[in-house]
């Protein structure tokens, strides 16, 4: 078949005996085009749009059949959707959706798809007090945005990379579906996006000084041996001149491509995202986290960009606090995998994307039998890079010195599909938009030996993809 061409034989094909699959076409697609057609039937976008990317006369470290950027899912026909909206309702959440996943569980053999059916899911941040009952966070009383969120989805777009191929997925009983979703292919596949062009109205950040005054209060803390580093962060409030989540988006992923993006739509209010972190994987027999510690800018000059790696690679700080986070996520993993299992299979590999390099590893175990979706996502969450060590105690040091709740910032999203696989990223880089206004938050690992001034200027450099992405609007 021609690149580009519709497939004019494909048929529905069962690729076990719960789920339909049909690709639809060959050749180049943006699934963005679906979402603006009808993002009420398409809500949620996830897209690999980057990967890390090599720098010339610096040997890449990154494991080669990461997949992370093979594919991109539009989430089709949202069914029942449980909300959590305060701690108070956390059982009956939890209770809600262990039963529905108990019910609609099933074997899924033969499929290469990420998402077959099944879940779409998001936590905010504020989640934490959830997995962690003792923890009281700051409250936002004007807030009317939920805790959690858990969709039933059985139908998705998937779009894979590799093959250049846009396949149709159903769960059985669902297949009206794939006539509505190919008759909604059909109307945009010609079509270009429509994007609206935008400015910035208004900008703040948090004051300077209520941020380097909490990184000398969080060394206060170490030297007195509660911690042993924390993950602090400020916010930016944006106006922008008109409400289009479709086009800050378009320009998000334009400007600061990443591997873990999204598009989530939940009606008043979108969650738009550039996040290059993993925060829980599990294919079976492996469940895995990937966490990112260790930042620098990156320099228009490739011999600079080279020394920026370098020094990144050797920086005792960056080093020191990386292996404690390591430790962290093993310990995360350990509560859950197979006794003698977890590893590092990747250790501190350099990240390269648009703005800045990155530290990563890869920590994964083999997870225990009758170990439930939410079960995985609860003893990793939220992840150690964006909270510090040791967890908890961190956690309470956030919510004192942030003084307001974090929400979708290092919240997540991501899929469980009915046999418990699963895929969520860490939504840093990422924007919570009301209307026309958006917010935003950055920070960076607070140590003993952390310069103030060095981390201020961090926090400003992750949040720099996302202000050119808005002040980028106008050339849409």
């Amino acid at each position: 078949m021609a690149p580009g061409s519709a497939s004019e034989s494909a048929t529905s094909t069962a690729t076990d005996s719960n789920t339909l699959v049909e690709k639809l076409f060959v050749g180049e697609f943006d699934l963005l085009k679906l979402h603006q057609l009808d993002p009420v039937a398409f809500p949620f976008l996830l897209e690999s749009v980057a990967q890390s990317q090599h720098v010339q006369g610096i040997a890449s470290t990154v494991d080669a059949s990461i997949d992370s950027a093979r594919f991109d899912i539009l989430f089709a026909f949202p069914q029942k959707t449980t909300h959590l909206n305060s701690e108070q309702e956390a059982a009956q959440f939890v209770q809600s959706f262990e039963r529905d996943f108990a019910s609609q569980s099933v074997s899924l053999t033969n499929h290469f798809l990420p998402f077959t059916g099944g879940w779409f899911a998001y936590f905010s941040y504020d989640y934490a007090q959830v997995v962690e009952p003792t923890l009281k966070l700051p409250v936002q009383q004007t807030s009317s945005l939920p805790l959690a969120m858990v969709v039933r989805v059985p139908s998705a777009f998937v779009f894979d990379k590799a093959d250049k191929a846009l396949y149709m997925v159903t769960e059985v009983g669902f297949e009206q579906h794939l006539v509505v979703m190919k008759e909604a292919f059909e109307q945009c596949k010609a079509k270009a996006l429509s994007l609206t062009a935008f400015h910035i109205v208004s900008q703040s950040e948090e004051p300077e000084n209520k941020y380097l005054d909490g990184i000398a209060d969080i060394k206060e803390y170490i030297l007195s041996g509660d911690i042993f580093q924390v993950n602090l962060s400020r916010q930016w409030d944006v106006a922008l001149s008109n409400d289009d989540a479709v086009s800050v988006y378009a320009s998000l992923r334009k400007n600061n491509p990443a591997p873990f993006a999204a598009l989530v739509d939940f009606g008043d209010w979108q969650v738009i995202s550039s996040s290059p972190e993993r925060l829980v994987r599990y294919r079976a027999p492996w469940v895995e986290t990937r966490p990112i510690a260790g930042t620098r800018k990156r320099s228009d000059d490739l011999e600079q960009d080279r020394a920026l790696i370098e020094e990144l690679r050797e920086h005792p700080k960056e080093i020191a606090e990386h292996i404690m986070l390591i430790d962290l996520e093993r310990n995360d993993l350990g509560r859950i995998c197979q006794p003698g299992s977890v590893e590092v299979n990747e250790l501190m590999v350099i990240e390269t994307y648009e703005h800045v390099h990155h530290i990563v590893s890869n920590v994964r175990g083999h997870l225990k039998q009758e170990i439930s979706p939410l079960e995985v996502i609860h003893a990793t969450f939220p992840g150690g890079t964006i909270t510090g060590c040791p967890k908890v105690r961190c956690m309470e040091i956030i919510g004192e010195l942030e003084q307001m709740p974090r929400l979708a910032y290092t919240g997540s999203l991501g899929y469980i599909n009915r046999d418990g696989s699963l895929d969520f990223n860490i939504l840093i880089r990422t924007m919570l938009k009301q209307g026309s206004d958006v917010q935003f938050r950055a920070g960076a690992g607070i140590v003993a030996d952390s310069i103030a001034e060095r981390e201020l200027m961090e926090s400003r450099h992750k949040a720099k993809g996302l202000i050119r992405a808005l002040e980028a609007g106008e050339t849409l």
